[in-house]
């Protein structure tokens, strides 16, 4: 499989064989937008635009929490993503106004699979 783009709401990312890098990002927002989704739609624009990033699954409850998990080639791919100055701005920003709490941590998948039921099945 080749890079692929964000999943659909409704479909789980497309990756490629592992190994790969999954970083997941746990989260309880705090009430009101505050800016938080323009600002989401804008790191979704620069991470699917950097060398390394592979796909991204995301899910958030009605009681606020999130979990998001975006896939990198290596982790050097995750680094240059931590660096970015606009990601850099909207980490402060979540930790300023949008999270009450959150907590990130970062694997190596070394095995995958994935299933789809066939349509009309």
């Amino acid at each position: 499989m080749t890079d692929a783009a964000p999943a659909s709401p409704a479909c789980p990312a497309s990756l490629p064989e592992p190994p790969y890098y999954a970083v997941v990002f746990t989260a309880v927002r705090t009430e009101g937008d505050h800016g938080y989704a323009a600002r989401n739609e804008r790191m979704m624009e620069l991470a699917t635009a950097r060398p390394g990033f592979l796909g991204i699954d995301s899910a958030r409850g009605a009681d606020g929490l999130g979990i998001t998990v975006s896939y990198w080639r290596d982790e050097e791919s995750i680094a240059a993503w931590r660096e970015d100055a606009e990601h850099t701005l909207a980490r402060a920003d979540g930790r300023e106004q949008w999270y009450a709490s959150y907590a990130l941590h970062v694997a190596r998948v070394e095995r995958a699979h994935a299933f789809t039921r066939p349509a009309g099945a």
